[in-house]
């Protein structure tokens, strides 16, 4: 089985000589879903731009990203058909960038422009098909009833999942999203998450998205990757994320994960994966401690 994402000796070096990654080597499989996880400034968001292409790595560096086969960057270098490439690949990012003042749908069918003619995205015109498969994914998503209102007047959980069926409407084989819940309340939260986690089952697609929480790791993703001062330290199955491993990955650190608290979960059910998460031993990885 090829890979969804394969990223080798991958690295990035800030213009202040502040290394954002360093020596990145991961395999995912088609179809897992994957928390990324650490402290603010660890890599997280750095990492998932760089397997969009939206950055580059180090120039004559080594470090290469590829996408189910398709290069995304290789040596420091954006592939030249990335737009082709990004077609297939669904960015969720934090502040939901929808356009506020347009419907609610075109923001959603803007996940086609790439399949549409020129005209027909500089206007904005989209046939009864594309409208009507518009709508079937904010149904899916829960919010099909606000399809003709401005994305400026839906709530921040409304918002991400309306991002959320764009990338659905695109046909993304990949799903990134970087740090989906962090400023949402925690019913919005859950409903982003649980929605993610019904894309993955359902659709079969890969998702990886960053988080903070590491009880929302365990509950929505068998696997997780975590990463400290750009390096990958862990990586093996979530559950195994207890507090005395992420004190020796992150010594005084720890604290500052650990603090925030699973503020989607009750409390009698913080540590239960949802049903779909089954973690078959072939895409299994070995968790790794540096």
């Amino acid at each position: 089985m090829s890979a969804a994402i394969q990223i080798n000796t991958l690295s990035k070096t800030f213009a202040n000589g502040r290394k954002a990654l360093q020596q990145i080597d991961l395999c995912i499989a088609p179809g897992e879903m994957v928390a990324l996880i650490g402290a603010s400034g660890s890599g997280k968001s750095t990492l998932l731009r760089h397997m969009a292409g939206l950055m580059a790595g180090d120039a004559h560096a080594a470090g290469s990203v590829e996408i189910h086969g398709r290069t995304v960057q290789c040596n420091g270098k954006i592939a030249p058909d990335i737009r082709s490439v990004r077609s297939g690949v669904g960015f969720i990012f934090q502040q939901f960038n929808l356009v506020g003042r347009l419907p609610v749908i075109i923001n959603v069918l803007a996940g086609t422009l790439h399949r549409v003619p020129l005209w027909r995205s500089l206007i904005r015109w989209f046939t009864s098909e594309e409208k009507a498969r518009g709508i079937e994914a904010l149904r899916r998503v829960g919010i099909a009833e606000c399809w003709a209102q401005r994305a400026s007047t839906l709530s921040g959980g409304q918002q991400q999942r309306a991002a959320i069926a764009r990338a659905m409407v695109q046909g993304a084989r990949v799903v990134l999203a970087d740090e989906p819940i962090a400023s949402l309340d925690p019913e919005s939260a859950r409903k982003v998450m649980e929605v993610l986690a019904r894309v993955n089952r359902e659709d079969q697609c890969t998702v990886v998205v960053s988080l903070h929480q590491v009880n929302v790791a365990m509950k929505y993703c068998a696997r997780a990757i975590a990463l400290h001062q750009g390096k990958v330290v862990y990586d093996g199955p979530s559950v195994g994320l207890t507090p005395e491993v992420l004190r020796g990955l992150y010594g005084a650190e720890a604290d500052d994960i650990l603090s925030l608290g699973d503020h989607i979960s009750s409390l009698e059910d913080k540590l239960k994966p949802v049903p779909h998460l089954v973690w078959p031993a072939a895409m299994r990885p070995l968790a790794r401690v540096a």
